[in-house]
């Protein structure tokens, strides 16, 4: 079933996504699961758990290490959230077996390819694409995601580590939990790599607001990270007023959603705003560190 859904009234939800998503099975459909809550159900929330789930591995010295050291995202911010946008986005929403998708994970893994990623690194990254929605729409959804959607990020996300060729892949949804755990107890702890990658990702959303906002922006971010990860970066609990603010502009902004939304239906890669890419999303070959590109084309 492929079909594509339109509001009702130009605003309402339909009821025929969540009637399908019920009919879906989680291995098998989990291509179409993942469209249906990215593309309608929950296009925000995916968004903003994604991003919370990068700035999450930041908190590994591992990965800010490499970070830090190629200087790309403190050097070209907002063209690397908007690269790394590009790629995630077209093959969650076309699939990773579509056409775009594949291009999309092959020129990731060209990308990827330049650099030396420990498999373990590249597992934690997945577990986090994973496990943030899941937790993010618990917690802020209009509505919960099923026991069958949660199994369908997972499925996806395992197929979509097999074609970037991981290994030790977990089997379920307990193994990749236990693993999340077991690495951030081993890698978890404050480095001045975590900080300066944390610091240059509380830029590039300052940029997305007016000056007057900016001091509210690592505040915001604080909240809404859980204690191990302000110690590994260094940063302040904000203070109880100002977290319960955050929380609370969440909680009141899920319950209208539940029959309106104001996001395109579907939401979809060619429909979205790209700050560093105005002219609108570029071709899938053309995002990513200058200096690949530039080997790729000589």
């Amino acid at each position: 079933m492929n079909s594509v859904y339109k509001k009702r009234l130009g605003l309402f939800r339909t009821t025929a996504v969540w009637k399908e998503l019920k009919q879906l099975d989680p291995v098998r459909d989990h291509q179409r699961i993942v469209h249906l809550l990215t593309a309608y159900e929950f296009p925000f929330d995916i968004t903003r758990a994604l991003e919370l789930a990068l700035f999450h591995t930041y908190a590994s010295p591992r990965v800010s290490g490499l970070l830090a050291h190629t200087g790309e995202f403190e050097q070209h911010g907002q063209k690397r959230y908007d690269d790394t946008s590009r790629l995630i986005s077209e093959f969650m929403e076309s699939g990773y077996d579509s056409e775009k998708g594949q291009r999309a994970i092959a020129h990731m893994n060209m990308i990827h390819g330049h650099y030396r990623i420990d498999n373990t690194d590249f597992l934690f990254v997945l577990a986090t694409f994973v496990f943030y929605p899941i937790n993010w729409i618990a917690r802020y959804g209009w509505r919960k995601l099923t026991k069958s959607e949660e199994l369908a990020l997972f499925y996806f996300f395992r197929e979509v580590g097999r074609r970037m060729n991981l290994t030790d892949l977990p089997t379920n949804l307990d193994e990749l939990r236990s693993f999340t755990e077991t690495y951030e107890n081993q890698h978890f702890r404050y480095t001045e790599s975590n900080r300066r990658i944390a610091d240059a990702t509380v830029a590039i959303v300052k940029g997305w607001f007016p000056a007057l906002l900016h001091p509210l922006v690592e505040p915001a971010f604080s909240a809404l990270i859980s204690d191990n990860l302000r110690t590994a970066f260094g940063y302040k609990r904000p203070p109880n007023w100002f977290s319960a603010l955050v929380e609370g502009g969440l909680w009141v902004r899920k319950w209208p959603l539940r029959w309106i939304t104001f996001k395109p239906y579907p939401s979809l890669i060619e429909k979205t705003s790209f700050r560093y890419y105005p002219a609108g999303p570029p071709n899938i070959e053309a995002v990513g560190p200058e200096h690949i590109i530039k080997k790729m084309e000589s």
